[in-house]
């Protein structure tokens, strides 16, 4: 039998992000049986757990880099480890050693493109607001309601820019008092964090915390579940306390104020997909499900893994900027689990589920089978702006 010695600098890592918690692990493998890479391929989170609770893990493996940080394993452990908070400290330790793995370079490059221009797709900090420059959008000011912050996806990816301008109209139609800082804000780094790059998060959030308080910004509309999550719960750490709501529960608010009809029939036979931050991370189930049950015309269905038990679409953790293998995409599952409720609309509340299912629609040659929309899109048509 080989002897193994402890890798120190993993103990340390470990003791820092909860210690001892992890020896509570009695093995039970609920983690592996509810992951789900253990629909695609073989994955046992379970042994990453027990090997690094005694500093034995190899920290240049790719297995420390699969979890996309679902929530589904610690919200069914009976012993309350926390799995994504080691597997983030694991990250920690291979970004600090720069030990990556040739599939998680890819965060790499991201953390130098938010580290230069505070965005990680390469894209110029200035043309951040550049989504809006048709569209009657304001600036923000300290006397403004509202700071729409759309994130990087909603402000530089050409798929989602559709989603912030639908919001604008949305807005626009309410008359919503809202406004937005374009080049001013940086990412949440909520992502970037999950990837073990803390001194990255860091430098964003508090870039962030600075401009916000600058411009007196006290309510905060986000579309990014991972925005949310950031803003509202991680953020806290820095001693700030703003409030966030997501853009489903500010839409229902607008619908049940009387400021926006759904009126328009949308004739479509719909699902909803649960993303992890809004849903099990945040609690965020029934908002956008009362949205789509009030839009006339719209048969609404329930696939079979929804609200807690929702299947991951595969982009979180930083995953979203990684390559994965045909036949090990989340999203191809979850697009199947659409198919067979015999649904043609695939709506979702998360950016990152977006792309990633609209990778999938075209991988599998589904465009002409089924649509791909945020919740936002659907109510900005049902509204008939």
């Amino acid at each position: 039998m080989e002897t193994v010695s402890p890798f120190i600098e993993v103990l340390e890592e470990i003791k820092e992000s909860g210690g001892d918690i992890y020896r509570l692990c009695f093995e039970c493998g609920k983690c592996d049986v509810v992951c789900p890479w253990n629909e695609v391929r073989n994955f046992s989170i379970r042994r990453i757990i027990r090997e690094a609770s005694f500093g034995l893990t190899e920290i240049e493996n790719e297995d420390i880099w699969r979890c996309t940080t679902c929530g589904n394993c610690p919200d069914k452990c009976p012993r309350g480890v926390r799995q994504i908070d080691l597997g983030v400290a694991l990250r920690r330790l291979a970004t600090n050693y720069d030990v990556m793995h040739a599939a998680a370079r890819p965060a790499r490059t991201a953390r130098t493109s938010l580290d230069d221009e505070g965005n990680p797709l390469g894209e110029s900090r200035s043309e951040r607001a550049d989504w809006a420059k048709d569209l009657p959008v304001r600036s923000f000011t300290d006397k403004t309601e509202v700071l729409f912050f759309g994130c990087c996806y909603l402000s530089y990816d050409p798929r989602m820019k559709k989603v912030a301008k639908a919001t604008a109209e949305i807005f626009e139609k309410a008359g919503v008092d809202y406004g937005i800082l374009g080049s001013k804000e940086s990412c949440c780094g909520e992502s970037i964090r999950k990837t073990g790059a803390e001194d990255t998060y860091k430098k964003l959030a508090r870039e962030n915390i600075k401009t916000f308080i600058d411009h007196g910004v006290k309510k905060i509309v986000v579309s990014s579940p991972h925005c949310y999550e950031a803003f509202k719960n991680e953020y806290a750490e820095f001693m700030v306390n703003f409030e966030v709501v997501h853009m489903a529960r500010f839409l229902l608010d607008l619908i049940e104020e009387g400021r926006l009809t759904l009126g328009s029939s949308f004739e479509r036979k719909a699902t909803y997909h649960d993303p992890c931050y809004l849903g099990r991370h945040n609690g965020i189930y029934e908002e956008p499900r009362e949205i789509l049950d009030r839009i006339p015309g719209l048969t609404f269905r329930e696939m079979a893994a929804s609200r807690s038990n929702s299947f991951c679409c595969g982009g979180g953790g930083g995953r979203v900027w990684m390559e994965t293998p045909k036949g090990e995409r989340f999203s191809d599952l979850r697009l199947e689990q659409a198919r067979a409720i015999d649904a043609n609309l695939l709506v979702t509340a998360c950016p990152y589920c977006i792309a990633m299912f609209e990778d999938s629609r075209l991988t599998l040659g589904l465009e002409d089978e089924i649509e791909i929309r945020d919740i936002t899109e659907v109510m900005r048509d049902a509204i008939g702006t």
